[in-house]
């Protein structure tokens, strides 16, 4: 009763919030049926509007999968937008930097995009240990950091900014990575391209599904994540668990930042601007899919639907932006109706307990009645 309860209010909450996405679009002067034929033409209509879909979705379901690692374990990342960034900086810095042939070099480069992104987010685990910061707060402020950190590398000549060639301007951007450190891709234009990106992100959502239902290390953070206390009695280090669980977190992320540096959805240059919101949509995308690696796959490709097919909307005079309201009402949508349920359950058994408290006991019934 209790899931057919969550799933009718949710059916409820995404059709409410269907519909006021409808009247936002009306009262911006747009109309709702060509607003979602946009969508439509941008993210499914053909094989290449598919591919660019499932460029979008990769990188998304990896930022996904490493936030629902470290939320089973009771720890909340919400640095992931930093951490693609830290992420595409390490690849970026190795890519151009190493000249190793064949696709060593983009092996090379997201190794290391996976080791400074995990280690980025390992900062805020050390933090936390030794100096009580809150990991919420840390993760949060560390992004900001990292936009300045990548800024600065592509605005300084002897770091990562591009080449000047004779007496053209530069741009804050870094050169482009060779070719042998990009993500090939299985198809070709104008037919369906699936790119290397997805086959990677998939592999990880399932194992980490895996990992998390079957494995000892899985039973581990789950008990840390309910309950830290029974946990350190049952012989967990729940500080090692919990930073490790940060770090692999963070570690997914550079690995998403590495997709979008190498794969065809961007210029394959380090630029400011490089994530795109990815982490914070990957962040959703995990809130949506109730913290499940393999639910975040269908979540991870209607989020890289909105994304892809959002481009299009200029065509209808709607404004972009919309694309992010309506995430956030599916967001809402998808998380609010479980969480009102379960409210009302303990709030039903609460009373239950209390009425039976009040109720006489039947040694004291009998008492009266003699």
């Amino acid at each position: 009763p209790g899931g057919i309860q969550v799933a009718l209010a949710t059916v409820v909450a995404v059709a409410l919030a269907l519909a006021v996405s409808s009247a936002l679009v009306g009262l911006t002067g747009g109309s709702p049926g060509k607003v979602v034929q946009a969508l439509y033409d941008g993210s499914l209509a053909n094989s290449a509007a598919v591919s660019s879909t499932l460029l979008y979705a990769a990188p998304l379901l990896l930022v996904a999968v490493g936030t629902c690692v470290c939320v089973r374990a009771g720890v909340f990342n919400l640095g992931q937008e930093g951490q693609v960034l830290i992420g595409a900086l390490a690849g970026a810095f190795v890519g151009l930097r190493l000249a190793i042939p064949g696709p060593a070099l983009l092996v090379v480069a997201m190794v290391a995009a996976v080791l400074a992104s995990g280690a980025w987010a390992g900062i805020s685990a050390l933090m936390h240990r030794f100096r009580g910061v809150n990991i919420v707060v840390s993760t949060l402020l560390m992004t900001f950091l990292a936009q300045q950190l990548v800024s600065y590398a592509v605005n300084t000549e002897w770091l990562l900014q591009e080449t000047r060639r004779g007496g053209a301007t530069v741009s804050p951007q870094s050169n482009r990575l060779p070719e042998n450190g990009l993500l090939g891709s299985f198809g070709e234009y104008p037919g369906l391209q699936i790119n290397g990106g997805l086959i990677i992100a998939l592999l990880a959502a399932v194992v980490v599904a895996v990992l998390l239902a079957r494995s000892r290390w899985g039973f581990r953070l789950t008990m840390l994540g309910l309950n830290p206390r029974a946990a350190r009695h049952a012989g967990v280090r729940v500080a090692a668990l919990g930073g490790a669980a940060l770090a692999v977190s963070g570690a997914f992320a550079g690995l998403a930042g590495a997709v979008l540096l190498t794969s065809p959805v961007g210029t394959n240059r380090l630029q400011q601007g490089l994530s795109n919101n990815i982490g914070w949509d990957g962040l959703l995308v995990a809130l949506v899919a109730r913290n499940r690696p393999l639910l975040a796959i269908p979540v991870a490709l209607l989020f890289g639907v909105l994304s892809s097919g959002g481009g299009f909307l200029a065509s209808t005079g709607v404004p972009h932006f919309l694309v992010d309201v309506v995430k956030s009402m599916l967001v809402l949508a998808f998380v609010v109706p479980p969480v009102l349920t379960g409210a009302l359950r303990r709030r039903r058994a609460n009373r239950g307990t209390a009425a039976d408290a009040d109720a006489p006991a039947p040694e004291a019934k009998e008492a009266v009645a003699s």
